[in-house]
């Protein structure tokens, strides 16, 4: 398995900038030709750290309704059940989880009553469920800039989580990828799998 270089990270920042950049223009700035970097490209892909190009969308243009950021507190153990019901909300765009099992999310709320939605959505319907409190904040402008600076990837075994390295493995199995420091954990992954779908 190769390891990401100084190349790769240039390819995936220019990409983040703008996803429909053609790669010859790519090319040109990282110093290798077009189809190498198609290459580049493809072998990213197949190791999973590119998992497709999205768009961007500039939401006021489709007047899509009032931008909100939503603090939750006092989620605790409700914080699994509550991440999944406002992450499947049409309106939410970004879920974050804090390190102290807090709950924040960014959403356009396409109502007339943003309370009201929120209640539901959060809450019983009745201004919230017990203990839990929420703040909202209206946005009047919001800009995501995806930045790989300073950012490092390492590959994490499938098996063990330790950090895939140039000695390590790759397999595709039922067309997903996957990544292995040695041959032992591919080894002891694929007969657990292996065992998994016999059993299913």
């Amino acid at each position: 398995m190769r390891e990401l270089d100084g190349t790769d990270m240039e390819i995936l920042g220019l990409l983040a900038e703008d996803a429909r950049r053609p790669f010859s223009e790519i090319a040109e700035r990282v110093g290798l030709s077009g189809p190498a970097v198609s290459d580049r490209v493809d072998r990213l892909k197949e190791a999973g750290v590119i998992n497709g190009f999205t768009v961007d969308v500039d939401h006021s243009q489709l007047r899509a309704g009032v931008p909100v950021f939503v603090r939750v507190s006092g989620v605790s153990e409700a914080l699994e059940d509550l991440r999944a019901r406002v992450g499947d909300a049409d309106a939410v765009e970004h879920v974050f989880v804090t390190a102290d099992g807090g709950l924040w999310f960014y959403a356009r709320a396409q109502v007339g009553n943003v309370r009201q939605w929120l209640d539901g959505l959060i809450g019983d319907g009745t201004g919230g469920a017990a203990g839990i409190d929420y703040t909202v904040t209206l946005i009047d402008d919001a800009e995501w800039r995806p930045s790989l600076e300073g950012a490092e990837f390492a590959l994490t075994c499938a098996e063990c989580g330790n950090t895939v390295d140039s000695e390590g493995e790759s397999a595709t199995i039922d067309g997903q990828a996957y990544h292995f420091c040695c041959p032992s954990c591919r080894g002891r992954f694929e007969e657990r799998y292996n065992r998994l779908e016999e059993g299913a």
